[in-house]
């Protein structure tokens, strides 16, 4: 079957990205394309089923939608999916609230796609030789829509989850999830009226591939470094506000009677790390004096990568494994605070109500959630992580590499400044930390 890939936005858009990317000059290498636009096609076709890791059956799936036209069928479950037979046909794509026309030429056979994989609602005009035989514009009321949760990153899965049954409820769909293994039983926790599922049939009338990549290719209408995370799922579904957060309500109870504090010291990267010599000791050793018990929940006591290797204070308490995330959201709902780093776990306990002071300089503050127990040294080189002239994910310290300013984003934040924010916190929610708790009762 051949494949016809078109974009919302111009293609000539994306071209000088690709254009300079290795994927790119590794497929000229091998490409019969003989035109740019044949090129474009190849592209597009290759990241698809290579790079985005979108599961099998989008280009060869059977199209449910019967248009009424023998050949003709129509479904969005890849974007907007047409079936197109041999003959004159013209194909017009336009957008039914704006009347943007993405696609408007003539095909015979073959499947077209798109690849914008965010809601649009989709205006589709089919003519034979001029005669319009075919239209409908996308409606998502009372049909069987499906969302894959394909990212495994859990501060992206968690950013998102808000905006699930708000989506089922402003479009009056059926709606059904298909999440990630690891995500699976919170979601059932958090929204137990939302159908989760194993696997993406392609039988329903739609189906969204919620992508939060850093990319200028068109698959999502923003660069995610552009966008609060909080805000990415609503620009990918088309919601313009932030809908509530579930209601957690824990399902064990805590692992002890006594007041703890989580920490969570590593992040899929160490480079998000905290990297202030032994800042981790200090504060932990803080929080003990004021009489805490400190959890460490990684999941895995020592981690190498980027050239560090990330461990588990000595003065913590050892609560890594891999262990189910139901599970660390009950002992997150429990403790007094969480303190982390821009990443899943605090995500996991601001998604549970559990104060977080973050520690986190490579991203500019308004990216993550809110917390007022922010810590950033703003006074230094940081927030290239939302700089889209570059990559922090991918070039180690973009500006500072191989000098000693590197990564001075995450090596400069004080255990002063951490434990400034802490005390903070402590004041804010009228906290009495155990040490307190027991100098009172001797003078009572």
């Amino acid at each position: 079957m051949k494949l016809h890939f078109f974009t919302v936005r111009d293609i000539e858009d994306y071209r000088k990205y690709y254009q300079h990317s290795k994927d790119a000059h590794d497929l000229l290498k091998k490409t019969k394309a003989r035109t740019v636009e044949e090129f474009d096609q190849e592209f597009l076709c290759y990241y698809i089923r290579r790079l985005l890791g979108m599961p099998g059956g989008i280009f060869e799936s059977r199209i449910w939608g019967d248009t009424g036209f023998p050949g003709l069928r129509l479904d969005f479950n890849f974007g907007l999916r047409l079936d197109i037979p041999e003959g004159n046909f013209r194909v017009k794509v336009s957008d039914f609230d704006s009347g943007q026309i993405f696609f408007d030429k003539y095909i015979s056979g073959g499947r077209l796609l798109s690849v914008d994989q965010y809601f649009v609602r989709w205006h589709v005009e089919v003519f034979l030789n001029e005669e319009k035989i075919f239209t409908h514009t996308l409606n998502l009321e009372g049909q069987p829509v499906a969302i894959s949760l394909i990212s495994g990153v859990l501060g992206d899965t968690i950013a998102f989850l808000p905006y699930l049954r708000e989506f089922q409820k402003v479009h009056r769909c059926n709606l059904s999830v298909c999440p990630n293994d690891s995500s699976r039983e919170l979601i059932a926790k958090l929204y137990p009226d939302i159908k989760l599922i194993e696997e993406i049939d392609f039988k329903t009338y739609a189906t969204y591939y919620p992508l939060m990549i850093f990319s200028g290719l068109p698959f999502t209408p923003a660069d995610y470094r552009n966008v609060s995370m909080l805000r990415v799922g609503g620009v990918l579904l088309g919601i313009n506000y932030l809908p509530p957060k579930a209601e957690f309500k824990p399902t064990e109870p805590p692992v002890t009677d006594e007041p703890y504090v989580c920490i969570g010291v590593q992040s899929s990267v160490n480079r998000k790390c905290w990297l202030y010599p032994g800042g981790w000791d200090i504060v932990v050793d803080y929080l003990k004096s004021l009489g805490y018990r400190v959890f460490c929940i990684d999941k895995s006591a020592k981690q190498k990568n980027d050239g560090f290797t990330i461990c588990k204070p000595d003065g913590a308490e050892d609560f890594t494994g891999n262990r189910p995330l139901l599970e660390r959201a009950n002992m997150l709902y429990h403790a007094d605070f969480f303190i982390g780093l821009g990443s899943g776990l605090s995500w996991l306990a601001d998604a549970v109500n559990c104060p977080v002071v973050m520690i986190c300089g490579f991203s500019q503050d308004w990216f993550e959630f809110y917390t007022p127990y922010r810590v950033a040294n703003r006074k230094v080189c940081n927030g290239c992580f939302n700089d889209i002239r570059t990559s922090f994910t991918i070039i180690f310290c973009p500006y500072h590499k191989d000098t000693p300013r590197e990564l001075e984003c995450q090596k400069k934040i004080s255990p002063r400044m951490v434990i400034n924010a802490i005390e903070r916190l402590i004041v804010d929610k009228n906290l009495t930390p155990p040490a307190l708790k027991n100098l009172q009762g001797a003078f009572s």
